[in-house]
């Protein structure tokens, strides 16, 4: 008896997540995670109605139970960011029939599906956080059925059991909270042999948490350093007269303005591999001060770098994407946006020079390479 012809149905799972620094500029590792959702499957009443009249049982009435709950269990490495290897177990669930005729009797089935499934996963990064995926693979499932004959059926083989290997696709999207932590939402279709001759196609569209290994933590609060007192402009006594004649007096120039360079660490602009600044920036606070308070500066240069992980052309994006963000912040303080020019250099000019592969160790090694340079911040001191 050929038994099932599985169609979609969709289920999801409230998901709940903590957020902190997940990137895409350098996905190589090791992850783990879980789906669960909701499969529907379509019982082939037909060919099981064709199948009784041919032993001479009048189907009169058909039932079936086609949904049930499946959930698949995974884990993977990830070659670099559009390439990953993923293995797992999967368990499609359950889905009943039951059919009743004459001469009086009943024929109940049920057909159970679990297995594991090899696959390789392409990945197409959308945004810094949100990427497409699909995949290909094999699923090696073993299918149990089961048959109750009533009245005047009598099921000769009622328990039959098949393994086999078979294709498996599937398409899906993800979303990165952190450096840890995914979030996706995914189809995939399964080729199954059941157990009493039929080929069919079970498809399942589920939800899960992915968990990265390595994955960065969250940066450390800094505590806030004391803003530098203002700058004053040196002023110059003027000499005492004296009654008696003396030379005339030696003026003292005023001192030549000094132009002072700000350095600045990503860390305190932004998250991990985030052009989007956090919300309290006392530093860009106190450039835009002084820029407000003395108009005379102009072409003020901001330029960003990154470390080396990741792509050139990603880690030029990312400088330039931060050197903006700053140059909007000071726009958004009053600061003239002609008044500032932004740059992004990548990964070029590193201040830090370290080895190994992306590790939390790593990472931290790196840290002063990620920075924003803000020059040509005219300041004068008094003359002594």
């Amino acid at each position: 008896m050929k038994m099932i012809r599985a169609s979609v149905a969709l289920g999801l799972v409230a998901l709940t997540a903590v957020a902190a620094p997940f990137a895409i500029a350098d996905d190589s590792g090791l992850y783990i995670g879980g789906n669960i959702g909701q499969s529907r499957a379509t019982i082939d009443e037909e060919r099981i109605v064709n199948s009784l009249a041919g032993a001479g049982f009048t189907t009169t009435g058909f039932e079936d139970d086609n949904r049930d709950l499946g959930f698949k269990l995974f884990g993977g490495y990830q070659f670099n960011k559009y390439l990953a290897l993923e293995a797992g177990y999967f368990d499609l669930g359950k889905f009943d029939f039951t059919a009743t005729g004459m001469p009086a009797g009943t024929l109940s089935g049920n057909i159970k599906i679990k297995g594991v499934n090899l696959d390789v996963v392409g990945i197409l990064p959308i945004t810094e956080k949100f990427s497409a995926f699909g995949r290909v693979g094999a699923n090696y499932a073993k299918v149990e059925d089961s048959f109750v004959g009533g009245g005047s059926l009598t099921v000769l083989n009622p328990n039959p059991t098949k393994r086999d290997t078979n294709y498996k696709l599937g398409l899906g999207l993800q979303y990165a909270f952190n450096d840890a932590l995914a979030m996706r939402v995914e189809a995939e279709r399964y080729r199954i042999d059941d157990a009493v001759g039929n080929d069919g196609d079970i498809d399942l569209i589920s939800a899960g948490l992915v968990f990265r290994f390595g994955g960065a933590p969250p940066a450390a609060p800094r505590a806030e350093e004391p803003a530098p007192e203002p700058v004053a402009k040196a002023v110059v006594a003027e000499p005492v007269p004296v009654p008696v004649p003396a030379p005339a007096p030696v003026v003292v120039p005023p001192p030549a303005p000094r132009f002072q360079k700000y350095t600045l660490s990503v860390t305190e602009l932004f998250a991990f591999d985030s052009a989007e600044l956090q919300k309290s920036q006392p530093k860009l606070d106190e450039i835009a001060n002084v820029l407000m308070n003395d108009s005379t500066i102009d072409d003020v240069l901001i330029v960003g770098y990154t470390d080396r992980i990741g792509s050139d052309t990603y880690n030029q994006k990312l400088s330039e994407r931060r050197a903006q963000a700053i140059k909007k912040y000071l726009v958004g303080r009053g600061v003239k946006a002609e008044r500032l020019v932004a740059k992004g250099k990548g990964k070029s000019s590193p201040i830090a020079s370290c080895t190994g592969k992306k590790n939390v160790a790593l990472i931290k090694c790196l840290a002063p390479n990620r920075r924003v340079e803000i020059e040509k911040i005219t300041a004068t001191r008094p003359v002594k």
